[in-house]
């Protein structure tokens, strides 16, 4: 996709934050760009990593993880104020490394199941029809064998009809597979713990037979036959070469381990320590991993944070380089706010009219409740802390907390949500600020 259609992409779910959509859509197509060339100019073009400041709630992770998600990219997201944590043991931040090849390698299997998926419901469907009519002894006549096939095929067009859902068989359940997290262990130890474990339970009598019914069967052998048909193997190469080359690690609350100089005078060890800790990963090391070792030069680092008590400039000069493209997220306001409520694909409103739908009540909302609802949390946000568009969940949730509890009592009814409604629960609430930090 071009940066143009993952910028439209994008605005169906975010709205504004053009500036922010726009670096991570280039960000992306460099990628792309970057495999067009040669393999000695492709060695040369790192990724520009980005950092983002802005408030919680206007969009920093979302734009991210939509973005990820849309082009099918291995993505995961951290916390770097977990690395300083006092006593915090098993984790190191070479961790994150490990958790971005161990969502590759799962992103990878869930395409190779897809593309298998036939083979995957045709070895079920034979397992299940091969328990439901026995075989036909050795030395059976022409006859018997050509009324056993057409039983056979008849009793397979019931199977994948789910005619013979109810009925009960007997099934060797799949083994448990064995994965050990990594953590701080190395990963030599981690396989042998795994082989280890493996030769064990393969050295175990035959697990006792389970009596399921042939729709439980149905979901327990595709474990079985993603085993048997899957080249697991392959999965974990190109899951390594996913992560190495399009991998995106979301590092957010930067700005927690940013040594604000104000804020002392004496540097806080822990926090600086986890920065120099991030420098290699960032410039660019390998990591040992089980699956194998990764390059993370290719790896492209998105770092978020609200920087109120600390700049950018606080990070060490070393990382600060690291991030050359940064961008900052505007506040939402009340405008923002109701285009949030109207425009998104998927909006807060639709989600409850949905989910009320369900128990048989047609929400409506007035336009008019519309903007009440976007001032009331505007202003909730500048009375007490800005926590962007997640303030609008917990000011819907509790004009709706009545409707919601009584449900059953509206069913068949159409229920209007009016601005008159939404200032009766609200406004007493928003005022007083005391109230307001505990229940808004």
């Amino acid at each position: 996709m071009t940066p143009k259609e993952i910028v439209a992409y994008l605005d169906e779910y975010i709205i504004g934050q053009k500036e922010a959509k726009k670096r991570v859509a280039i960000a992306l197509r460099n990628r792309y760009r970057r495999m067009k060339l040669s393999k000695e100019m492709q060695e040369e073009v790192i990724p520009k990593n980005i950092l983002m400041i802005g408030s919680t709630g206007v969009g920093k992770t979302e734009i991210a993880r939509r973005m990820a998600r849309m082009m099918g990219l291995p993505f995961i997201k951290v916390e770097a104020s977990k690395y300083t944590e006092v006593g915090f043991v098993g984790r190191d931040v070479e961790s994150m490394v490990r958790d971005l090849v161990g969502a590759a390698i799962a992103l990878v299997k869930e395409e190779h199941k897809e593309k298998n998926q036939e083979g995957i419901d045709a070895y079920v469907i034979e397992k299940i029809v091969q328990k439901l009519i026995p075989p036909l002894p050795k030395g059976a006549s022409e006859a018997k064998m050509q009324e056993y096939e057409s039983s056979y095929e008849r009793m397979k067009q019931r199977v994948i009809n789910g005619e013979v859902d109810h009925l009960k068989i007997e099934i060797q359940p799949p083994k448990k597979s064995v994965d050990f997290s990594e953590g701080n262990v190395p990963p030599e130890i981690v396989r042998i713990q795994e082989s280890l474990a493996k030769a064990f339970l393969n050295s175990q009598k035959e697990e006792m037979k389970k009596e399921v019914t042939v729709k439980e069967a149905k979901e327990l052998l595709k474990i079985e036959a993603s085993e048997a048909l899957l080249d697991m193997e392959t999965i974990k190469a190109e899951g390594l070469r996913r992560a190495e080359e399009e991998g995106i690690i979301f590092i957010d609350e930067m700005d927690k381990i940013a040594v604000s100089q104000g804020s002392s005078s004496r540097q806080d060890p822990s926090k600086e320590g986890v920065q120099r800790d991030l420098l290699p990963i960032v410039e660019g090391s390998t990591v040992s991993t089980k699956h194998g070792q990764i390059k993370t030069d290719y790896i492209l680092f998105i770092a978020a944070g609200a920087f109120h008590l600390s700049k950018p400039s606080d990070l060490i000069p070393e990382l600060q380089g690291r991030f050359p493209l940064r961008v900052e997220l505007d506040s939402l306001d009340e405008e923002t706010l109701y285009k949030i409520l109207t425009q998104t694909k998927n909006s807060i409103l639709k989600q409850y009219i949905a989910l009320l739908e369900t128990e048989g009540v047609e929400l409506v909302f007035e336009d008019e409740a519309i903007r009440a609802l976007a001032k009331l949390s505007q202003r909730a946000n500048e009375k007490t802390e800005d926590i962007g568009a997640r303030r609008l969940h917990t000011v819907i949730e509790k004009v709706l907390e009545e409707i919601s509890f009584e449900a059953e009592e509206h069913q068949g009814e159409k229920v209007v949500i009016t601005k008159e409604r939404v200032h009766e629960r609200l406004d007493d609430l928003v005022e007083n600020v005391d109230v307001a930090r505990y229940i808004l």
